[in-house]
């Protein structure tokens, strides 16, 4: 690998690791638009190993808009990102697959209710990148929540 492939390849995976966080920043403040922007036109998302529903970008926004109303004060966490990144014989290539574990707590304003979560869940996530014109994109998303719990409930798994 020649040095300028290499840096090639570090700028993706510093691109890609920006789209996932920007991914979670939108879900947590509810910018459904920058949500929609993070997609190719043909993206889709699958939460319904979530408990969730299966779409495209703009009706997943529709759906979560709905359904995050309850939860206004969300944190979303997404670490252990594992990235594979195509490999074209050396050379970095135009897809990517990233797995990564979530944490989501998520609850009323604070005030509301006393200030802890009402609500947190864990899983993993995996995307499916492509790169486009305007740079990298989320093809498809799925969540696949491993466990929920709510104050004074027994955590299920």
């Amino acid at each position: 690998m020649t040095q300028r492939v290499a840096l090639a390849t570090v700028m993706d995976r510093l691109s890609i690791d920006a789209v996932i966080t920007d991914y979670a920043v939108a879900v947590d403040d509810g910018t459904w638009d920058d949500y929609s922007a993070l997609f190719t036109e043909d993206g889709r998302a699958d939460y319904r190993g979530a408990g969730g529903i299966e779409g495209t970008a703009a009706e997943i926004a529709q759906w979560l808009t709905r359904t995050l109303r309850a939860f206004p004060v969300r944190q979303h966490l997404i670490v252990n990102r594992r990235l594979d990144l195509q490999d074209l014989g050396g050379y970095p290539g135009d897809q990517a697959r990233v797995r990564a574990d979530y944490l989501n707590p998520m609850g009323p304003e604070a005030g509301e209710q006393g200030t802890a979560p009402a609500f947190v869940s864990g899983g993993r996530y995996a995307f499916d990148l492509l790169r486009t014109e305007p740079g990298w994109r989320i093809r498809t998303v799925e969540a696949h929540e491993k466990w929920r719990c709510a104050p004074g409930a027994v955590a299920t798994g």
